[in-house]
């Protein structure tokens, strides 16, 4: 790609609030023309970037570039953006032509110029009859339309959207985005889209940018994000998936619900635990087993409209949800098959959980903040720096903080097929991940215990 193709850079961009890292070293550059999304949770620092770019906002560190100018410090004004916002930010004392007229009459354009530009741009979001309307009387629809027109009116580099569709009923959001997607075609300007709207993001957009807790997870085409996913996270949150534990045995060779299976990936070693994603359509299920790699039994069978959405249980003990055209009734016995090419291979982000510790005395070690009893070490002096880990397993959650060695909130939560694997984050702000059959909800606070059995001891340079 051309350096000259790029419109927007981000180089090493920091930013926090109090104690709170929201956007921590991210990097990427937008091309000019492109519908690039940034996807990700509420709190992930989506909209937080895109207010940096806007400049209602400073870096802690690191710069923003456009077309190769260093923008960090250019106040908004300045800045070859416009923002169109989740609650359009209208002026409701303004008809809708002056509405969008407003920032021209600002820049002190002539009035027969502003009159051709509003009306090119009313043209433009199929409002050319609602000029003299009042803001107020229109709907969420009509009402974002204008503020898009008001926003392209300008005749910006890149246009901003900050969750725009958001305040918008489902029909009139499935209507808008085929528009917003003709618009951006036709302007043939950058666009740069804040959603929580998987949906949206693969509808829309030539680029996702998928984020998480101030961090870049994967960036691709709508194409890629869903059918390679780089980490369990970017499975779950695009789409619904199978996220199971796996071996991979060999190159082109991979383990999981209990069986063997060629798939398309290698170089991830021998003997190797992955993570393996199955997409709930790409498992073929048949009335039969001959032919089959593995069978189940039925236990559910809903119709979602266009497909039926059933859940499994195979003949290792597995939970899987299938999705397919035909239905099959729940107590039946299937046969279920898996092309190698929808096997998806990922690394494991972790295999256990490691923290660094301190000995406090032959039977106690500080991790996490706290004290742990620990079975009786006779190699360590006190004060000594160790490392310590645990097996996500041998962590033990119960109902009630306070009975705890610490406490923590369940952050977030991946069913693997036969055990939930969530991710706790402590009072004290550090993580640590638990495998777990009970059922627990994002958000549950906990009580955390570890038994010293539980707890391995090692040497800090081990």
């Amino acid at each position: 790609m051309k350096a000259s193709d790029k419109i927007i850079e981000f180089k090493n961009i920091q930013k926090g609030f109090g104690d709170k890292v929201v956007l921590d070293d991210i990097s990427f550059y937008v091309n000019k023309g492109e519908f690039l999304t940034l996807l990700g949770p509420s709190g992930c620092g989506k909209t937080t970037l895109l207010r940096l770019l806007a400049g209602f906002g400073n870096t802690d560190s690191g710069e923003i570039l456009i077309n190769g100018e260093n923008i960090t410090n250019v106040p908004p004004h300045e800045r070859p953006v416009n923002t169109v916002f989740q609650r359009y930010a209208l002026f409701p004392h303004l008809d809708v032509y002056e509405n969008i007229a407003f920032g021209l009459k600002l820049q002190k354009v002539p009035t027969d110029e502003i009159d051709k530009k509003v009306r090119r741009v009313l043209k433009m979001v199929s409002m050319t009859d609602y000029e003299d309307r009042d803001v107020e009387s229109l709907s969420g629809g009509q009402q974002q339309r204008v503020a898009i027109a008001r926003a392209i009116v300008n005749q910006p580099k890149v246009l901003l959207l900050d969750e725009p569709l958001a305040a918008l009923d489902l029909k009139m959001r499935k209507d808008m985005q085929i528009e917003l997607k003709e618009m951006h075609r036709k302007l043939g300007i950058t666009f740069i889209y804040v959603t929580h709207d998987q949906e949206e993001a693969l509808t829309l957009s030539d680029t996702i940018v998928v984020m998480n807790e101030g961090k870049i997870q994967q960036i691709g085409t709508p194409t890629d994000i869903y059918n390679e996913p780089q980490n369990a996270f970017v499975a779950d949150f695009i789409g619904e998936s199978n996220i199971l534990n796996g071996k991979m045995l060999k190159d082109k060779v991979v383990e999981f619900v209990g069986h063997e299976f060629e798939c398309v990936d290698e170089g991830f070693g021998e003997n190797v635990d992955v993570d393996v994603v199955v997409r709930p359509e790409d498992i073929y299920i048949m009335n039969r087993t001959e032919g089959a790699q593995f069978t189940a039994r039925v236990k559910s069978c809903t119709f979602k409209g266009v497909h039926y959405e059933m859940f499994v249980d195979t003949d290792k003990g597995y939970e899987l949800m299938i999705q397919d055209y035909n239905a099959f009734e729940p107590g039946s016995e299937v046969g279920l098959l898996i092309r190698p090419a929808d096997i998806q291979v990922m690394k494991k982000e972790r295999v256990i959980n490691r923290f660094e510790g301190e000995i406090v005395d032959e039977t106690h070690v500080k991790f996490l903040e706290e004290v742990f009893e620990c079975k009786p070490q006779d190699k360590f002096e006190v004060g000594e720096k160790v490392n310590v880990e645990v097996r996500f397993s041998r962590v033990e959650l119960i109902d009630h903080p306070e009975e705890g060695i610490l406490s923590g909130e369940v952050h977030f939560l991946l069913y693997k097929g036969d055990h939930y694997h969530l991710t706790i984050r402590t009072d004290y702000g550090d993580k640590l991940w638990v495998d777990t059959n009970d059922i627990w909800d994002k958000g549950d606070l906990v009580g955390i215990n570890i038994a010293p059995k539980d707890i391995k001891i090692s040497k800090r340079d081990e």
